[in-house]
């Protein structure tokens, strides 16, 4: 029997079953929880990599070291965002899995600080590639009422990562040490990347603005679509990012980056530093610091169903004022060092909540305030540029710490990233009024 040739961009079968619209979403969520781990294990590693034998780090060398995945996946976002409009969102999700899953598992065999930096920032380019592609794909799947909770619940992926991260650590770092932490990354290759080279569709729209319509509508035929003839991208050739950066959408695309810049600051500042933070100052001496991350990403998780929520009820950008105000808040009461564990654990949470949770409705403002061809563009962009936060975040909380400036110095820091976020969405909203700050039903800027 003739077999068909493997290719990253082979469309599903028309003749195939129906499947369910769903199943998008829930193959997408699950590669963003790989992504998430992958993120969120080098902050469950740091203190066993400080003191790594021979590899002799500093808070300044290992925060640098942090900042090369996120500068990964700075340049990884930017590309992606492009990529996925010209050459697909389906080929991009899978190269961008397969990349940096294989990378993240390489750093399990670093010899030396320089090539396990090496390695993070080659992870961190398939990292960024893949959240600006996985939301463009999937809110094609979903209807216009509801992109906007499907886009924020799907992005509870990451925090689960995070916290499937600090659970494994919990167990594997006293037993097997760091580099297992990082061995594990394999299993999305192993297990997640089949599934979604079978599974997973192409976008109709890609099919369609690329010449490709018979495609196009076997797909939505497979997945029980109604082509939406504004979902119609008009052209073969993606638009590039002098599209998003003049006219009518310059204001908001600059915004919309500034507040990812410092929400991201926030979240994965306290992501990188967190467990050394609450390990290396004895007011804080209350249990296993893994422990304190494990309470930051549930909170992240509770954060992104309240915001799926609210971001529906509200809109995603007044929503996102609120949620980074509490985030400022509740990292601003840890500089009071509180006595009991409590009080400290349920900050973290709030501050999992407003951060997580603000980046999550930050892109589902995004992906619903620009047409569909610009989708992918507008948010490769917010993301690529807001990396310049995750970049600076790990250096920062490094640098601060070498400085004798203290724990507090860190909390503070990610407390005014916080605040500034909430002011930079506010006044998004009020100068994109009335396109995102209602409930999220369409999808093309309103002039």
């Amino acid at each position: 029997m003739a077999t068909t040739p493997l290719s990253l961009d082979r469309p599903l079968a028309a003749s195939r079953a129906n499947r369910p619209a769903w199943l998008v979403t829930v193959l997408c969520w699950l590669i963003v929880v790989f992504d998430g781990y992958d993120l969120i294990v080098y902050g469950t590693t740091l203190p066993s990599l400080l003191k790594e034998k021979g590899w002799d780090l500093t808070p300044t060398t290992a925060g640098f070291i942090g900042s090369l995945a996120f500068a990964g996946m700075l340049v990884g976002a930017l590309a992606a965002g492009l990529l996925s409009d010209r050459l697909g969102r389906r080929r991009t999700i899978l190269w961008a899995t397969l990349w940096f899953s294989v990378f993240t598992a390489l750093c399990a065999v670093a010899p030396s600080a320089g090539v396990f930096g090496t390695f993070r920032f080659l992870a961190g380019l398939g990292l960024g590639g893949l959240v600006p592609s996985a939301n463009a794909l999937t809110a094609e799947f979903v209807s216009r009422r509801h992109r906007s909770a499907v886009s924020t619940m799907m992005m509870s992926g990451v925090p689960i990562g995070g916290s499937i991260a600090a659970l494994l650590g919990l167990w594997l770092l006293p037993a097997y040490g760091w580099r297992s932490m990082y061995a594990v990354a394999f299993a999305a290759v192993l297990v997640l990347l089949p599934l979604c080279y079978l599974l997973l569709p192409e976008s109709p729209t890609w099919l369609r603005a690329h010449g490709r319509v018979a495609e196009g509508k076997a797909v939505e035929a497979q997945f029980g679509l109604v082509h939406d003839p504004s979902d119609h991208s008009g052209g073969h050739h993606a638009p590039g990012f002098r599209t998003i950066l003049r006219g009518r959408f310059l204001r908001p695309t600059v915004l919309f980056a500034a507040a990812t810049v410092a929400t991201l600051f926030a979240w994965y500042g306290l992501g990188t530093w967190l467990p050394k933070l609450m390990g290396s100052d004895p007011r804080f001496d209350m249990g296993q610091p893994l422990a304190f991350l494990l309470a930051l990403n549930l909170g992240a998780v509770l954060g992104s169903v309240v915001t799926a929520w609210a971001g529906v009820r509200f809109g995603p950008l007044r929503s996102a004022v609120a949620a980074a105000a509490v985030a400022s808040v509740a990292l601003a009461y840890l500089l009071t060092y509180p006595t009991d564990a409590t009080p400290i654990y349920a900050a973290l949470i709030l501050a999992g909540v407003g951060t997580h949770g603000t980046q999550c409705l930050i892109i589902a403002a995004v992906a619903s305030h620009y047409p569909p061809k610009l989708r992918g563009t507008s948010l490769g962009f917010a993301l690529g540029v807001g990396r310049l936060g995750a970049v600076l975040a790990p250096q920062v909380g490094g640098l601060l710490l070498d400085a004798g400036l203290g724990v507090g110095s860190n909390f503070l820091a990610f407390s005014v990233a916080a605040g500034l976020a909430a002011v930079l969405l506010a006044v998004t909203a009020a100068v994109t009024k009335p396109a995102v700050t209602g409930r999220p039903t369409a999808d093309v800027l309103v002039h």
